[in-house]
């Protein structure tokens, strides 16, 4: 064991969170195809290449028509006009339209020199001469006058080339991937996503599918910590379960000097068997240990320092969340959520946090910042929150029906039923 002693830090919430994320910077660029990339953050500046749209376009099916053409143009004073062919989308009609004609274009297909306007069908007789079996038409009456303008796309309306599109930090949603295709690209520049190893410690976990022996419960852990990674942007990796000893410990561990993070869970409390501690001290440092917080107090975190596989020297981070369920969950939550979006290359690192109306009764008996689950919904004009159940450490349930946390800071005593309280909400389909 080391001969220098850990003493518990003790940090505030903000303390304990800059110091880690002070840590962690975005990781390298990679080229992704365009639909791996949603969640990730450009990793540089998009330029268009070219135009979008790339050619003057009808919006609408219609008829291209020179706008003066249809001026006074009604129901009752229809305008008629020959029309000289059609053009589909994908085509090019090869003739300009000449004044006083038109010609049927469908969306898309490209407007042809002299038109300016582009008439939709619905003004115009196209349904009834279709209705009494005409199989091509030869003239068109116009039953609204046009402006000049209307219903087309003009080149680079959307984008012009060289147009600054997309700056660098950029998180790629739908219709970033959208435009991303419009502008040819089939691949994103972004941030790599962090691999992050995932260890639970106890000689009472077992694996799901595996029988419980006495005294024994299965890794709820591993699990739900992996889900939340993944649903983040990291890809996780479980090194599985390492039973109470130093040197079981430092073998999985070991394994995880691959990885751009690792959470441990468990053992880094006080108590006999939470070697955790022992081995960060061994082979790495500890940053910190102790939050004033509830759930998740017994927080550590710290460096592995060794190398990988390939003999390079690594210093990887590391998580050390508590054993119990639910302070795992919500100190992960808190603490890696937001080192894995730095490390994707967010700059948006916290949860908006909203006013709510508190329904219930909670304590705080040793002045730590509480994190407790509640349902949060939105009720005319203003949010309300109610606890989602037992807020015990070991409540798994609760906080799977919870869709936020509410806060009781530090310095109040307790919430009671009708007080104000900020809760963070955990979903984005909360109601609102």
């Amino acid at each position: 064991m080391p001969d220098k002693k850990l003493m518990p830090s003790w940090l505030s919430f903000e303390e304990a969170l800059e110091r880690l994320l002070a840590f962690f910077e975005p990781l390298e660029r990679e080229e992704r195809p365009l639909l791996e990339t949603l969640g990730q953050a450009l990793a540089e500046d998009i330029v268009a290449p070219l135009d979008v749209p790339t050619v003057t376009n009808s919006s609408m099916d219609g008829y291209a028509v020179h706008a003066a053409d249809t001026s006074a143009a009604g129901r009752q004073t229809p305008v008629t006009l020959p029309v000289d062919g059609y053009v589909a989308a994908g085509h090019v009609y090869p003739r300009p339209v000449p004044q006083g004609h038109a010609l049927r274009i469908m969306t898309g297909a490209p407007i042809p020199p002299g038109a300016d306007a582009v008439v939709p069908f619905e003004d115009t007789d196209e349904l009834e001469q279709k209705g009494q079996g005409a199989q091509a038409i030869q003239s068109v009456r116009i039953y609204r006058e046009a402006a000049a303008g209307a219903n087309v796309r003009r080149a680079g309306e959307d984008v012009r080339q060289g147009q600054l599109v997309l700056a660098r930090g950029t998180i790629i949603k739908p219709a970033t991937i959208a435009v991303l295709a419009s502008l040819g690209r089939s691949t994103a520049p972004v941030f790599r996503r962090p691999t992050v190893a995932i260890l639970s410690t106890g000689d009472e976990v077992v694996p799901p599918g595996q029988p419980l022996g006495p005294g024994q419960l299965y890794d709820s852990n591993s699990y739900g910590l992996a889900s939340l990674v993944a649903r983040y942007g990291g890809i996780p990796r479980l090194l599985g379960i390492a039973r109470d000893t130093v040197e079981a410990v430092e073998e999985k561990l070991a394994e995880g000097m691959e990885a751009d993070m690792v959470l441990t869970a468990a053992g880094v409390s006080r108590g006999d068997y939470d070697v955790v501690k022992d081995v960060l001290l061994r082979h790495g440092e500890i940053d910190f240990w102790t939050v004033r917080i509830r759930p998740g107090k017994p927080l550590a975190f710290g460096a592995l320092v060794g190398t990988d596989r390939q003999g390079r020297p690594r210093r990887v981070p590391q998580i050390g969340l508590p054993g119990n369920p639910v302070s795992a969950l919500v100190t992960c939550e808190l603490f890696a959520r937001p080192a894995i979006l730095k490390m994707l290359g967010h700059t948006q690192l916290a949860r908006p946090s909203v006013s709510a109306v508190f329904h219930g009764s909670l304590t705080n008996p040793d002045g730590r910042r509480t994190f407790a689950r509640a349902i949060l919904e939105r009720r005319g004009d203003s949010y309300h929150a109610t606890l989602s159940g037992g807020q015990g450490s070991h409540i798994l349930s609760a906080l799977a029906l919870a869709n936020a946390l509410v806060v009781l800071p530090e310095e109040r005593l307790a919430l009671r039923d009708g007080d104000l309280v900020q809760a963070i909400p955990l979903d984005a389909d909360i109601p609102g």
